[in-house]
Formats: C-alpha cells, sequence, structure tokens
C-alpha cells in the first residue's frame, strides 16, 4: 500500500508535528506519538474523475424495480479507483487505555465482476500500483489479488464468523429474508473472512446498504501488531455515489474467553473505518486485466475447492500445518506461476487448489 498524507485540523500544543494529530483526537489528545501507521512506498499520482461514473448513471434509470435497482448499486461498485483506508479507535473501555495509532494507506484497484445472475453477484477486487521511488522513477506495475465480495439476494444461510479461525454456516431468519441482500466478504485467498446481510435503501442522492452487526477475524492490518482482543464485533455500511462508493465500518474490538465467549470485562475499544473508492482517469489497468484472464480460471477453481470444503463440514476451519507458511502463500505462488506462463493446466490447476485448501482445512 501507499503511504497516504495526513492532514491537520486545528493548532497543535507544544512541540507536536501537525502529522501527529487526527481528526477526532486532536482537541484532547497532546500525545505526539499519535501520527498514522500504514503504507511505506510512494504511489504515483493519479487523476480523479469528477464525472458521474457508469454504474451510477445506470443505477439512475427510470422504472426499476427494488430488486433490480438493488442489483444495479452493487454492480456500480464495479471499475477502477483509487483506494483510501483510515480507521481509528475512538473509544476505550479499560482503565489506562492506551490508543493505538490511526492506520491509513491508499492504493489503485480495480473491481472486476466475476458473476452477475438474478440473485447472485461477485465482485473481486485487484490492486495495481505503481511506486514512485527516492529519485522520482516510477516503478513497474504491481498487481496482487485484493478481497472478494459475494452478494447472495434473500439468503438462507450466511458463513458466520465465530473465533480461533472458525466459520460456520447459520440460518438466516426467515422473518428478515424478503428484500435483503447478504454480503459474504473473503480474504486474499479467498479463505472466508466475514458475512452479514442488510437491505438496500435508494434516493436520488446515493444508494445505500447497512449490514447487522457480526464478527469477523483480526484485519491483516491489525493481526501482526496486535494481541489484546480476539475479534471484531461490528457492521458496515455500502453507499453509492455519483464518483464512486463508500465502505464505512465501525468495529468494537472484542476479548473472548477460551470457550470463544465473550469476558467477563469484554471490550476493549471501538473503531472506525472508511474506505473511499474514488473513480479516476487516464490509469492503465490493463495488468490487472492480463492477470485476471491468464490466472482467472485457477481463481475459480480455488473458489470451488473451498465451497466443497465449506459444504461438507457445514463451515470452515483454517489452520496452518506445522511449518507450513500462511494459506496466501502457496496460491500467490501458483498463480503467479500461470500469469507468467499465460498458460494454465487446469488439472494439475484444480487438483493443486483442492490439495492445498483441504491442508489447511483443519480436518
Amino acid at each position: 500500500m501507499a503511504q497516504a498524507a495526513t492532514a491537520e485540523a486545528g493548532s497543535t500544543d507544544g512541540d507536536c508535528d501537525p502529522q501527529s494529530r487526527f481528526i477526532f483526537s486532536w482537541p484532547m489528545d497532546n500525545s505526539c506519538n499519535n501520527k498514522p501507521r500504514g503504507g511505506t512506498s510512494t504511489g504515483d499520482h493519479v487523476t480523479l474523475d469528477d464525472q458521474p461514473h457508469a454504474g451510477w448513471q445506470q443505477l439512475q434509470a427510470m422504472g426499476l424495480n427494488k430488486k433490480e435497482r438493488d442489483r444495479r448499486a452493487i454492480l456500480a461498485m464495479a471499475g477502477g479507483y483509487k483506494v483510501s483506508f483510515d480507521f481509528l479507535e475512538v473509544l476505550g473501555f479499560r482503565e489506562n487505555f492506551q490508543r493505538d495509532k490511526p492506520y491509513q494507506s491508499w492504493g489503485t484497484e480495480y473491481v472486476y465482476v466475476l458473476a452477475n445472475e438474478p440473485d447472485f453477484i461477485s465482485l473481486q477486487h485487484v490492486m495495481v500500483m505503481v511506486f514512485v521511488d527516492s529519485e522520482g522513477q516510477v516503478s513497474e506495475p504491481m498487481v496482487m489479488k485484493h478481497w472478494r465480495q459475494d452478494w447472495q439476494y434473500q439468503a438462507k444461510q450466511m458463513l458466520t464468523y465465530h473465533h480461533n479461525n472458525q466459520w460456520q454456516l447459520e440460518k438466516i431468519p426467515s422473518s428478515e429474508r424478503k428484500g435483503s441482500w447478504a454480503q459474504t466478504v473473503y480474504q486474499v485467498d479467498d479463505s472466508p473472512r466475514y458475512a452479514s446481510y442488510g437491505t438496500w435503501q435508494h434516493n436520488n442522492s446515493f444508494s445505500t446498504w447497512l449490514s447487522h452487526t457480526t464478527r469477523r477475524p483480526l484485519p491483516r492490518r491489525e493481526h501482526s501488531v496486535r494481541d489484546d482482543y480476539d475479534v471484531l464485533e461490528g457492521f458496515n455500511r455500502h453507499t453509492i455515489t455519483r464518483t464512486g462508493w463508500v465502505q464505512e465500518e465501525e468495529n468494537w474490538k472484542l476479548v473472548l474467553n477460551d470457550n470463544g465467549e465473550p469476558a467477563a470485562d469484554p471490550y476493549l475499544s471501538k473503531e472506525l473505518g472508511v474506505a473511499r473508492y474514488r473513480t479516476i482517469s487516464g490509469f492503465d489497468f490493463k495488468p490487472g486485466d492480463d492477470y485476471m484472464a491468464s490466472a482467472g480460471q485457477f481463481w475459480a477453481d480455488v473458489r470451488s475447492a473451498f465451497d466443497a470444503v465449506i459444504a461438507e463440514q457445514k463451515g470452515f476451519t483454517l489452520q496452518r500445518p506445522k511449518d507450513a507458511p500462511p494459506l496466501f502463500v502457496p496460491l500467490f505462488d501458483y498463480a503467479a506461476k500461470v500469469a507468467e506462463a499465460k498458460a494454465y493446466d487446469a488439472e494439475k490447476g484444480k487438483a493443486f487448489a483442492e490439495q492445498t485448501v483441504r491442508g489447511y482445512s483443519g480436518h
């Protein structure tokens, strides 16, 4: 991820660097230790596109029924964007709680439509990044498969996260299914992350979807630096605008006991998160197109392998074999070789996907 510039709000006290402050905290916290953490590289300049994007225009068509307008709102998230990520702890619930540094980063990303069916839509995020070194030289593009979001209309069940890398298929109450869309979010390696459900609301200014509160594992920005809580308990909102879309998160950092239940003093803190997807022009996403064209079938086989295990186990347990790297490592390595060769042996690729996913499935 590229480093995002941080802006100062208001005046400073003492000798603090203005970048050590952050909105929501600068009036009451004089600490000089709040400079945001995040990306350390520098991204190339991008041009924002202020014109209403195609997805927004299709969403505004007259005479659409509610379901079709919902579908168009989901499909409007596809396209090329500058994406910025901001996360900030805003409340602490423990005595002498020390708030973590805010998190900021940004990148360039294309969202591809993997499936567009009447009751199901799948969107794959792929980062296409170029970096600028200390001498102003621009790098070759770097392509990295990012997260995925699947949307199911009036779903009967969803894959719910519990704790300790365990997910279970759970029913959605029949009384709450009508008109709802379940969103399931997947990691970069296509393993599950979290799921929830909610309904879309539309007006002439924006379209928005608000989820129910569910658990989700620690995100990558947290699990390598935090060990003081066990899961996030939160909800998120997707809002489609004329120039892109925004994902807002409201997360409580929850401490669990050995049985996976909330501890006696369960909550450590609360964070707010905002991911802004802003349409851009003149950026070359072709390396992402090429990657999807060459490695896309392998990732389809990976998804099928996960679907089979989840159906068999009525859930999923992610368990890394002893001395093995994280799951994304062998899958990314194989996909990179496929992309480089620009050829895919479907029989070998499918076998590798199935063997690898089952090897990390905890059974």
